[in-house]
């Protein structure tokens, strides 16, 4: 399975507004900061809104910023919500199906993978945190390490 460019662009905003909770963020920012196409962000945002995941402030000093703790916000929760269907394969046609026992192994697997995903909440992502936002800040890998 490879996730999409949806769900990669949803972790990483929750992953921005985790890092800066401190104050509100602005989809221009991340856009900027990710070099991702606002609009797609904008989308990415509004469906991280409605799941709840975010909260956006209207108006002039508006933003978003995350609706919950970053402890309470599993990586297996947003691959849920942003991800379409995980069969892996499609057995449904098979003539073998009824009798093949590949579809058990990858329901398997793929049940494997998401309970791995929600092992992991946004707060266990953020290990390095200094680091990740002397990065996100323009500095270069190499001289982060040097600080």
């Amino acid at each position: 399975m490879r996730l999409t460019r949806y769900t990669d662009y949803s972790l990483r905003v929750l992953i921005h507004l985790a890092l800066h909770e401190d104050r509100l963020c602005s989809i221009g920012e991340i856009s900027h900061t990710y070099k991702i196409s606002h609009n797609h962000l904008m989308k990415v945002v509004n469906a991280l809104a409605r799941d709840g995941f975010v909260e956006t402030i209207r108006g002039r000093s508006g933003g978003m910023r995350l609706a919950r703790p970053t402890d309470k916000i599993t990586v297996g929760e947003v691959v849920r919500r942003t991800e379409e269907g995980f069969d892996l394969a499609d057995c449904s046609g098979c003539l073998l199906s009824p009798a093949c026992g590949l579809t058990g192994v990858l329901a398997e697997g793929m049940n494997a993978m998401l309970a791995v995903f929600d092992s992991y909440t946004i707060a266990s992502l953020l290990a390095d945190r200094a680091t990740m936002r002397r990065l996100l800040d323009g500095q270069s890998p190499l001289s982060v390490g040097m600080r």
